[in-house]
């Protein structure tokens, strides 16, 4: 596929770039962890009010209906502009999208892009983290008042953004009889649901972003069951392959950055030019070119309209190879400043370590790639 610009897109990324040239400057990162979060989403806010949140999704569910392109090129001048990625929502209002009733979309897939309503993912469990199928997390059908409820308790964690969620995407078993696989569903919980305990976890980068949460007695309308009872494998999967996919974020352009930032020093003078450094240097470029080719052909394959698979997961592990190497390669360059200044980059190093883990481990993708993919057999 050419990825030249057409005249269309060449227009929409100059429009972009001068947009980003005004505003992008208000929205760097704070040095803050705590402020982190609610930065992220002034800043997706911005860019919803400005239109540029929802760029492919469909126009009857809030979006501009362009294509999957307009996506990348958007999250390419973020990362060119040295700008804070999106909020982390695409994976979610297109699982709203694609199992929610009319109801649900209506509802909640509106506040859900805008950023005005804010929504946490109830995955992992302290015994059940890569393997997601085991979770224990249960919804027990009730009646309250002649109404239907599920009655939701269990305990998640590593749960992002709970402490400030105004709503939670849930993962629970509802069928006790089921193989493990079929027995799961999706409830949409608002967290200020009585019964629900969130209690922030301050991670490597010193910020407050995970959370463990608890649900004690928690009853939720039977209404906010998504999609079937059972059907929360299927979902979960779909999800997934959505949040896997480097082209939906600007993970591609900000290495690009970061890399050029290191070399830049190196050139200058600024970090050693020695022989060792270059060849660090090479080995992070060769390995974010390795990403972009690969997600350049998954991009192709969403614009001829194929919703994202298993092949989402080879996308994953080439993401956190790339960000791994580089983070190795600006911590052998830089030698003791981040680990003194526990600044920004000593963040970006520790994150990179759990891009191996978040959205699924690398030996959970490696399994995906090898049974889905190429079809191997399981033993």
């Amino acid at each position: 596929m050419d990825f030249t610009d057409t005249p269309d897109e060449a227009e929409f990324r100059a429009r972009l770039r001068t947009w980003l040239d005004d505003n992008a400057a208000a929205a760097v990162i704070p040095e803050d962890p705590s402020a982190r979060a609610d930065a992220a989403n002034a800043w997706h806010q911005t860019l919803y009010e400005a239109g540029y949140i929802g760029l492919s999704f469909p126009t009857e569910y809030g979006g501009h209906g362009l294509s999957p392109i307009y996506e990348a090129i958007l999250n390419d001048e973020l990362g060119r502009a040295g700008a804070p990625p999106i909020e982390g929502v695409g994976h979610l209002s297109n699982a709203l999208r694609l199992f929610g009733s009319e109801q649900q979309r209506a509802n909640l897939l509106q506040g859900l892009l805008s950023g005005a309503v804010r929504w946490c993912q109830g995955f992992s469990e302290p015994e059940a983290g890569s393997d997601l199928a085991s979770l224990k997390t249960k919804a027990e059908a009730i009646e309250i008042d002649g109404r239907p409820f599920f009655r939701v308790n269990g305990r998640k964690i590593w749960t992002s953004f709970a402490a400030v969620a105004d709503w939670c995407f849930l993962l629970c078993r509802t069928e006790p009889d089921a193989a493990k696989h079929a027995g799961i569903s999706v409830l949409l919980v608002p967290m200020s649901t009585p019964g629900i305990d969130v209690a922030p976890i301050v991670n490597a980068a010193r910020n407050k972003e995970f959370a463990e949460v608890t649900f004690t007695d928690v009853d939720v309308p039977v209404e906010n069951l998504l999609g079937e009872r059972g059907q929360g494998w299927s979902i979960a999967n779909q999800l997934l392959a959505y949040e896997r996919g480097p082209s939906d974020i600007n993970w591609i352009s900000r290495l690009a950055l970061q890399l050029r930032t290191l070399e830049d020093d190196v050139r200058s003078g600024r970090l050693a030019d020695t022989p060792a450094a270059r060849a660090r240097l090479g080995e992070a470029y060769t390995e974010l070119r390795a990403l972009q080719v690969k997600v350049q052909r998954s991009l192709t394959d969403r614009v001829k309209g194929a919703l994202p698979g298993a092949e989402g997961s080879v996308d994953k592990l080439l993401m956190a190879r790339a960000d791994q190497t580089f983070g190795h390669t600006m911590m052998d360059l830089r030698a003791s400043g981040p680990v003194l200044r526990e600044g920004l980059e000593w963040d970006v190093y520790v994150w990179s370590r759990a891009a191996g883990i978040y959205g699924g481990t690398a030996q959970i993708q490696r399994n995906i790639v090898a049974q889905r993919v190429l079809g191997l057999p399981r033993k």
